[in-house]
């Protein structure tokens, strides 16, 4: 059996890329001058990357031109999603937004039922809502209060769930990294063209950030969405749309031992045991 044609060890390399990705553009925050420069930057090069990779997937193209023309969609949605949410963490704190993107995992699995037509196994469906709700415990506060960046977290969720809907549906009409690629070039570019940015913006986050820690954080960047969209390909819907939401949870718990993030510790442990539990129900 080929070892990159099991889903389970495309979601182990999805959850490393991720956590990787994640921690690293965490690190490049703390020197960003100008957001939207930096996601262009970043998703440029990172499509650009995508692309070496094209050889090693099979090549082929759609014949159908409405495929391209949902591809443009997603990437409106992308864009979107980028542009609301780089607002959003702005007002609203880290473990709010990732709380908001739960409601993408759940949007998914509803899809798979209805829209993919899986079939419902009862202890599958109770171990993706498991692993749901065990990232909500960690990131839960009473202390939230509905305003506009609130608001535009959901709003970006929302066309996160829309454009990955479209890439389920017809990424495996492409050659793979090349549909990454496109999906991270052409949405930074319309937000290049809509906000403004300058060539010179661009090359002042580059020079100011890390360098070592932005070249890991887009290669990772890039391996994150083809090992995302690949493991939807191989996999049922209702079981690796809640699988690559235990990325969220691995940032925490990364995070809490690496960076002494020591809040809520109660919680990540209880958090942990239920996410364990989700898996053996998953596997079942």
């Amino acid at each position: 059996m080929n070892i990159f044609s099991n889903w389970i060890f495309i979601i182990i390399l999805f959850l490393v890329c991720d956590v990787t990705y994640n921690q690293g553009f965490k690190q490049l925050t703390k020197k960003i001058q100008r957001d939207g420069a930096m996601i262009v930057l970043l998703d440029c090069i990172a499509g650009l990357l995508s692309l070496l990779l094209i050889f090693f997937f099979k090549w082929q193209l759609p014949s159908n031109k409405w495929t391209y023309f949902f591809l443009g969609i997603a990437c409106l949605f992308y864009a979107l999603n980028d542009r609301l949410g780089t607002t959003a963490r702005k007002g609203i704190p880290a473990s709010t937004f990732s709380m908001l993107k739960q409601l993408s995992t759940v949007f998914m699995i509803f899809a798979g039922l209805i829209f993919f037509k899986e079939k419902l196994i009862l202890t599958k469906l109770c171990g993706g809502m498991l692993i749901v709700f065990s990232n909500i415990l960690v990131f839960y506060d009473k202390k939230i209060k509905f305003n506009k960046y609130i608001l535009f977290g959901f709003l970006a969720t929302l066309c996160t769930t829309i454009a990955l809907f479209i890439d389920v549906n017809y990424s495996d009409e492409f050659n793979l990294p090349l549909y990454v690629a496109i999906t991270l070039i052409f949405p930074s570019i319309l937000i290049f063209l809509f906000e403004r940015i300058k060539i010179k913006d661009i090359i002042i986050e580059y020079k100011i950030s890390n360098k070592k820690i932005l070249f890991i954080t887009i290669i990772s960047s890039a391996l994150m969405l083809i090992f995302k969209l690949y493991a939807y390909q191989l996999g049922d819907v209702i079981i690796i749309a809640p699988l690559c939401s235990l990325a969220i949870i691995l940032n925490v718990l990364v995070e809490s031992i690496f960076f002494g993030e020591k809040t809520k510790i109660f919680r990540k442990i209880l958090a942990s045991i239920l996410i364990i539990v989700s898996i053996l129900l998953i596997r079942l």
